[in-house]
């Protein structure tokens, strides 16, 4: 005997209590499984378009990101430019510098020599005193009288930043 009485029991799927009914029990099953499943689309799509928005979130902070560490980075090139440039200019004119301490040193031991060639007293240690020579005056007119010291203290310095290029 057959019985159209309802009961409950659980479908395939094993996810609730569904009517049983004889032949419309399937449509109602099928009817619940396909609501379910337009119901997980719907909820796929949704999660799948925040899930796109959030990416293209993170694309946009990104570029941005990459735009501010390019602007750094060409600030940084630029003052690294500019400090190379200012250290050449200052090693060139430090190199300048030392070939006119050069010069001049080596402009002052003739001067040296000269100074102990007219007076003796210098090489043997008693010194230049101010009594000895009076104001100077007497002392810068022999020496601009002598030809040969005229010529070291006309001497140009020679030095210049184009000799020091390498």
């Amino acid at each position: 005997m057959a019985s159209s009485s309802t009961t409950t029991g659980t479908s395939s799927g094993g996810s609730g209590p569904y009517p049983i009914q004889g032949s419309g029990s399937e449509k109602d099953l099928q009817h619940v499984m396909d609501q379910r499943k337009k119901k997980r689309m719907i909820s796929n799509r949704e999660s799948a378009r925040r899930s796109r928005m959030r990416k293209q979130k993170h694309l946009d902070e990104l570029a941005t990101q990459l735009s501010q560490l390019r602007k750094e980075n060409n600030q940084m090139i630029s003052s690294v430019t500019i400090t190379t440039q200012h250290y050449l200019n200052v090693e060139t004119e430090n190199r300048v510098l030392r070939a006119q301490v050069a010069e001049l040193s080596q402009q002052l031991q003739s001067l040296n020599e000269i100074i102990g060639l007219v007076n003796p007293c210098v090489d043997s240690g008693c010194g230049f005193m101010e009594e000895q020579y009076g104001s100077g005056t007497e002392f810068v007119d022999e020496f601009m009288s002598n030809s040969l010291s005229y010529v070291y203290a006309n001497q140009a310095i020679l030095a210049s930043a184009d000799m020091f290029m390498y």
